[in-house]
């Protein structure tokens, strides 16, 4: 009854209508600056619990703890509940957040970018994924005949 309640005011309402819109803005908002500054995320895109990749146990720690140190409080979910490297944090987003709220988070990651190597996504130019593992898919250049070497 009271979930028939609810959602019947959310969607009747012209404050629920509101609130839906400004969801979906912020998700919208959240989401695509988090993809355009080169993490990777996961989820569908119009969830409001927006799920960014952190792969590994040392990265969730280290994030969990320089995200408290910043007042920024977040849910980090490892194996076994994901894949080895399927650490993540998960960040809901609601209608009452601001974009002042969202470009704060924003900033955050940023700032714990360069300590923790927080953007592994494959789309952007310098990924710090592709420069990891770029060695270990390309040879080095070496001579296959005695004319190479002289030349």
């Amino acid at each position: 009854r009271q979930i028939i309640a609810s959602m019947s005011l959310i969607r009747d309402s012209e404050d629920g209508k509101k609130r839906l819109r400004q969801l979906a803005d912020n998700v919208t908002y959240f989401r695509n600056e988090l993809r355009k500054r080169g993490y990777i995320i996961y989820g569908d895109s119009h969830s409001p619990v927006i799920p960014v990749i952190l792969f590994t146990l040392a990265n969730i720690c280290a994030f969990a703890k320089e995200c408290l140190n910043r007042g920024l409080a977040t849910v980090i979910v490892a194996f076994p509940a994901t894949t080895m490297l399927g650490a993540r944090a998960r960040f809901c987003v609601s209608a009452s957040h601001t974009r002042e709220h969202i470009d704060r988070v924003l900033t955050i990651l940023e700032e714990l970018d360069p300590m923790i190597n927080l953007k592994m996504s494959t789309n952007r130019p310098g990924s710090a994924f592709l420069d990891f593992w770029r060695h270990f898919f390309t040879r080095p250049k070496v001579p296959t005949r005695a004319v190479d070497e002289a030349s």
